[in-house]
This record gives structure tokens, sequence and C-alpha cells, in this order.
């Protein structure tokens, strides 16, 4: 079983929600980057999720295009990625992590190497899963198979708009867990409703068997804890970002920390001492076969 496929189901049979923090790599500072994973772990984060740097981040608002645009700056793509990957691996070999980010950068890296150079390289390095904002599942095939060889899920995003169809396209393709957008727009752009949030989750729900995800809009930590009442997973990104903007290093870890470990108390809030039987089904935990 994947690191994602084993921290989900070790969740729900603890009755817990996984808490997932989004980080630009690179950002604030290049090098500070692992221990910045190794303190969102420490401070209660079940799974990373790790922005590769892009020029048009076309789904994401100011706060994470202005981190994306600082690493940039900075040198930082998609080996260097993968660089603070392995060596946060050297120390942390059970959270999971999943690479987020666009097409171009994976393209690239292939186009100078070979083909499935990145999913070889992804895998060596100790990457779990990557979400590709601008690939929906229909034109996925090729990147589905590649990663598949390597044993690496391909995650999808959903959104409040997703209509049944897509719902189902996505349900027979993704692995590890899928991400639900909680409000139209980009990421940052506006606080959610966990009304509105829990009948998305409803409507997926009839279709998947994986951990449903859910982020954009989570800005403090009661709306973290109300969405894990209903999701599988709490997604927070630019809330993150803000908080370490413009801090020194050790300022920037320190205020890291202190928010995840916030949010993770105010989520566990809702966990029973003595946990009832489990209300959904058990999350079906192997990959499918990726279309073409």
């Amino acid at each position: 079983m994947s690191r994602l496929g084993t921290t989900f189901a070790q969740l729900q049979a603890d009755r817990r929600t996984a808490l997932i923090p989004y980080v630009t790599a690179g950002y604030p500072y290049v090098d500070t980057t692992p221990a910045l994973m190794h303190v969102l772990v420490e401070a209660g984060a079940n799974i990373i999720e790790l922005g590769v740097p892009f020029s048009d981040p076309s789904a994401d608002g100011p706060t994470i295009q202005a981190s994306t645009e600082h690493a940039l700056r900075e040198g930082v793509g998609l080996p260097q990625v993968l660089a603070h990957v392995r060596q946060f691996r050297q120390s942390d070999t059970a959270t999971p992590v999943v690479l987020m980010g666009y097409a171009n950068p994976i393209e690239r890296y292939d186009a100078l190497r070979h083909a499935g150079a990145f999913a070889e390289d992804a895998a060596a390095a100790g990457v779990d899963g990557v979400l590709v904002v601008d690939y929906p599942p229909e034109v996925s095939g090729q990147l589905a198979q590649q990663l598949r060889r390597q044993d690496l899920d391909l995650i999808f995003l959903l959104a409040p708009t997703s209509n049944e169809r897509r719902i189902r396209e996505v349900a027979e393709r993704a692995g590890g867990y899928i991400y639900c957008v909680s409000v139209n727009g980009v990421t940052g752009n506006a606080a959610l409703d966990p009304a509105k949030v829990s009948d998305l989750l409803a409507r997926v729900r009839r279709h998947v068997r994986i951990p449903i995800g859910v982020g954009f809009g989570i800005r403090d930590a009661q709306t973290a804890r109300e969405i894990g009442r209903t999701a599988d997973a709490v997604i927070v990104g630019s809330w993150l970002i803000e908080t370490i903007r413009d801090k020194a290093p050790a300022d920037a870890l320190a205020a890291a920390s202190d928010l995840i470990r916030n949010v993770r108390r105010q989520i566990d809030m809702d966990t029973p001492t003595q946990a009832p039987p489990p209300k959904r089904k058990p999350f079906k935990l192997t990959r499918t076969t990726p279309h073409v």
C-alpha cells in the first residue's frame, strides 16, 4: 500500500481528518523548504502538498502567485523541488508528499530528458502523488500511465461547477485522494460556505470511494474544523503562505508551526474518544487503471 493509502487508512480507523498544508517550494527561502516541511509534520500535518513554481499559475490567487514568482526569481524549478523532497526523505520516510503544479514544467522536464523522466525522478525522490491543475482527465492518459508505472497517484480537482459526468470521469481515474475546490475562483479568493461544501461532497461521494480533500478559501481554524466534519482532508494554502510572508527564517518556521498546530487542535476537537463505527464504507485504496 502506498504512503497515501496507509495514511488515509490509519486516519479513517482513528476517525480523524487529514490535515494537508500547501507550501510553495523555495518560499519564503530556498534553503528552508525541507525544514518547513518537517515543521509542518511535527505540528500535526499528515500530508504535504509542495507547490512547483510556474510563471503562469492560472488557478492561484495573488498570495500563491507572489510566492511562486519569488521562488522563480531564486532559481527554483522542478529539479530543485525534487531535491527538496529528497532532502526531506533523508529523515522522514512516512509522510506522503504530493507535488501540485502545472503541465508546462513537467512537459519541459521530459522534453529535456526523455518521456517519463519526471515520473521516474519523482518516484526516486520520494514523491507519492502529483496534482496537475491544467491536466483534466481527458488529456491525462500518458502522464497517468507514466505515474502508474512508478506507483505514483494522479490526483484531480473537482469544483462546485463540476457536473455528474465530470465527477464520474474523475472517479474512474483518480488516485490518492480527490481535491475538491470549495469556491468558484482562484486560491485565496473568498471565504467558503460550509453548507455548499457539504452538498458538493455528497454529490462526489455518490461516485467515489477514495478520500476527498477540501481546499481554497480556508482562512481560519474554525472554518477548517467545520470542513473537517464532512471532508476526509482539510487543505490549507494561501492562509499559510500569508502567515510566513516577510518573516525571517526562524520566525517563518515558528509561525507555520503555530498555525498548523492550532488547526490540528481545532479539527481534533470533533474526534470522538471512543470511535463509533464508520459512517461510510472503507476507502478503496487500490489504484484504477488509467484511461488512454
